[in-house]
């Protein structure tokens, strides 16, 4: 499902050099549910924004699905974020005067699929909303919120669901609920790949990748971690 070889990240800054991620090898398969743990500027966010194909590489072989992800034009490429990868973010990063249904929706209208009401309906009833889609964003809890978001992720049908600290502005007992909704996708068969620094949430995933100063620094299962 994801192949990922010898994949590097440079920015330029001024006249330096700031490398964020260094030399990365790993696979996921179909199925798999991964947590990518590090401290602060270990690299995290950039291996996801890498895996979201929302940046490029300097160097290394990136391969989705058996797509080799440098050679697409910008067209495929948000062809492919939109059709095969969910997103969940921190923030939610919902549209503040649109209802949780019409939020749901976005990712269908920009691929111009049809029944978008209809298929943004059950992904809402998928996570437990059905009854909240007239709903805006302020008339609902965090959890809520973040619950919109996750159906506005898989609307779409996704093969991966990418998550950054989706749990890092809820309380302990909402983020366990929220976690469980990502194991149930999971198993349902979709590869759920989150970033975050609470082990209490990594405890969720089957596979835990540790990161540090952009490299990294081991990959084991759950198991072996807590071990």
């Amino acid at each position: 499902m994801i192949d990922v070889k010898h994949l590097s990240k440079i920015y330029r800054l001024g006249p330096q050099d700031v490398p964020a991620l260094r030399d990365a090898s790993f696979h996921l398969d179909a199925g798999e549910f991964a947590a990518i743990m590090g401290p602060s500027g270990s690299g995290k966010s950039t291996l996801m924004n890498l895996l979201g194909c929302l940046d490029q590489p300097t160097s290394g072989i990136y391969r989705l699905e058996d797509i080799d992800i440098q050679n697409l034009s910008s067209n495929r490429l948000a062809e492919v974020r939109n059709r095969r990868i969910g997103f969940v973010f921190q923030n939610f990063n919902l549209l503040p005067r649109a209802s949780a249904q019409e939020n749901v929706e976005l990712p269908l209208l920009y691929g111009r699929v049809r029944g978008s009401q209809a298929l943004a309906q059950a992904a809402l009833d998928r996570v437990g909303l059905k009854d909240r889609a007239r709903h805006k964003p302020a008339e609902l809890s965090g959890g809520e919120r973040q619950r919109v978001a996750i159906a506005r992720a898989i609307v779409n049908d996704p093969a991966i669901v990418l998550a950054d600290e989706p749990t890092g502005n809820l309380d302990s007992a909402t983020g366990r609920e929220i976690m469980k909704i990502f194991k149930r996708l999971n198993e349902q068969g979709v590869l759920i790949v989150l970033v975050t620094h609470e082990t209490e949430i990594a405890e969720f995933a089957d596979r835990v990748i540790s990161m540090r100063d952009g490299r990294i620094e081991s990959d084991r299962p759950r198991e072996a971690v807590a071990c």
